[in-house]
This record gives C-alpha cells, structure tokens and sequence, in this order.
C-alpha cells in the first residue's frame, strides 16, 4: 500500500488567492509612508581607519538595508504563517488504500478430494493429496484476478473458504488440509452440490468448479449425474481431474496394533480405480473437460490447461484509512506569529 495525499476541505484554498494582494497592498503603503518623514541617524564617533573605510560608500547605506529587513520580515512572517492556517484549514490527510481497479478474472470453487486412498504413495516422491496441495497452490498464486473457493470432501463435504481474492489465506487452508479429517467415502455428488451452493449467488460471468479426485462416488444422498445437472442449470463449469496411476498401489491406513493397542500406519496394496466414465459424464453435461493425471507432472500441466480458461471483468472494491496530518501546520503558522515578537525582543536588547 502506498501512502494517498488527501484533502478533506479544499474549498479553503481559494483565501490563498489573497496572499498577493495583501503584499501589494504593503509595499504600496510602505512606498507612500517613506516620503512622510525623515529619519537621520545620530553621527557616531569615527576613527581614522573607519573613516578610511567608509570613504566612496553611501552614507547610512547598510543600515537602511536592515532597517528594510527589519520593517518586511514581521508582515512575511505573518503572512506565511497565514498560509500555513489556510492549508491547515483545507485538512491534509495521508491514507493507506487499496486501489480500485477493473481486472480481468472468474469465480472458481476448488473441490478437492481427500478420502483415504488420496494418501496412495504413486505421486512420488509424496503421495497423492500432498502433491495434488501443492500444484493447487501454484494454480492459486497465478490466478490474481480471480475469487477462489475451496470445498474438500471424502463421505461427507466441507467448505473451507468462501470466494476470496486473499491468497495468503488460501494457502494456508490448503495447507492445512488433511486425510481423514471427515467421515471416509468418496462422495462426489454431494461434493459438487456443495460447491454449486457456493458460486449460486456469484454475478460473474464465468462460474468454474474445478473436481480433483481418484475414486469412484460410493457415498452421500446425492447422485453425481444429478449434481451436474444442477451446476448445469446454474451455468457452471466444472472440470473433471481424476488423479492417479491405476492398478495396485501402496496406500498408508491407520490400523491397530493387536499386541501394543496403539494406532499404527501400515502401508497396504490398494486397487483404487477412477471412474473415467463418470467424470467425462459431470465435464460433458457442464461444458467442461475432463482430464487424467498419472503423476506430478502430468498434474501440473492440467492446471495450466485449466488456468487458460475464459476471464470476465470483476471490479475490486477500494478501502482507505486516512490519517489527519494538519496539526504540524497549526505549529507552523503559530512559531511564524510569535517569530516578530521574538525578534523584537532581541532587537531591543541589542541596543545600547
């Protein structure tokens, strides 16, 4: 944020058209009151070296010149200390804002899966949620102009943040996503329904859920044709990713040991299929695409394919905090009055 100048009453400026003319209006009266009287200094006594020093120069020409000094410098003093009350007057402030701008950008609702096989250890070297996690992150930090939402979901769905245009913050919820965090399935319909409830009320243009999951829909009340039939009537897109390598891979479980009672993680060979067919059935009926990833950086180009999407104007609110900033002026111009006063007083102690 870079600091704003503000002026809160501008009107106030018009006295310092005045300034010039109450200049004039002191020199034309100090011009008229010079002829009006005379003033001749009392002789004081001179030496030989002074009085060969002073040959050539004009009689009494240096004193005149602080004799003028002295007769203009308490009407500049007040007259400057008038301005300084004018622009006291006008109210400088300095505010912090945050810009107003048009950028270009879209409403999109991340739909992230993260039921128990999301931890299969096939995206080496992490697993698949955690890399998933980060390529979500990047996607985030290249998508300034956008409002971005994120719903996680395995039996049940959960929105963990709202569209926002803060970026730290959703780093950090993605961050903080974990396995196993809600009752386990793969729920893609109530997922998406989720989802829809979130960008129903958006005026952009262009509304997009992006659905990132490796398995097949085994849970929730709500049929997944279902759901994008309602994101269809909503004028939503999503885009389907199914994650993951296919055939058996080593997925870590929570288990108990027998002998101890303690939880302890196994790793256990898992067939986790995904459902191809069910997720270009979402993408086709919503416009979308669906979109395989095998690994890290398969994934990752996905991403890029879907950061191409098409962009609509949204306008981004501005906020600003102003700070009043006339006080420093009111000294000013209070030092600038006292400033003759105290000139004054040295001038009458310095002569004998």
């Amino acid at each position: 944020m870079t600091p704003l100048p503000h002026l809160a009453s501008p009107g106030w400026l018009l006295l310092l058209l005045a300034l010039p003319l109450l200049a004039w209006l002191h020199h034309r009266r100090g011009g008229l009151g010079a002829l009006t009287y005379s003033r001749l200094p009392a002789p004081a006594p001179q030496t030989r070296s002074s009085r060969i020093a002073g040959r050539g120069a004009r009689p009494g020409a240096g004193r005149s010149r602080a004799g003028a000094v002295r007769l203009h410098l308490p009407f500049y003093a007040r007259l400057a200390a008038l301005a300084c009350l004018v622009f006291a007057l006008a109210r400088p402030q300095l505010g912090y804002a945050w810009e107003e701008s048009l950028t270009e950008g879209i409403d999109i609702q991340l739909v992230l899966d993260i039921s128990g096989s999301m931890g299969a250890e096939d995206f080496q070297p992490k697993d698949r949620l955690t890399v998933a996690k980060q390529v979500v992150k990047e996607f985030i930090a290249d998508r300034t102009g956008d409002r971005i939402g994120v719903t996680i979901f395995s039996g049940a769905a959960m929105t963990r943040a709202p569209l926002t245009t803060d970026r730290d913050m959703l780093a950090s919820i993605v961050d903080a996503v974990e396995i196993n965090s809600l009752p386990d399935g793969t729920a893609i319909g109530v997922a998406l329904a989720s989802a829809a409830a979130r960008l129903k009320d958006s005026q952009a243009k262009t509304k997009v859920v992006v659905l990132v999951t490796d398995g097949a829909n085994n849970a929730g009340a709500i049929d997944p044709i279902s759901a994008a039939a309602l994101c269809k009537g909503l004028g939503l897109k999503v885009y389907t990713i199914g994650v993951g390598s296919g055939g058996r891979v080593p997925v870590p479980l929570p288990m108990q040991d027998p002998v101890t009672g303690q939880t302890v993680i196994r790793r256990v060979l898992m067939n986790a299929p995904v459902d191809e067919n069910l997720l270009r059935q979402i993408a086709g009926r919503t416009g979308g695409q669906f979109f395989r990833a095998t690994d890290r950086d398969g994934l990752r180009r996905i991403f890029q394919s879907v950061d191409q999407l098409e962009k609509t104007p949204l306008q981004v609110k501005r906020y600003v905090r102003y700070r009043e900033a006339f006080p420093p002026l009111v000294w000013a111009g209070l030092a600038l009055l006292l400033l003759p006063l105290a000139t004054a007083g040295l001038q009458v102690t310095a002569e004998p």
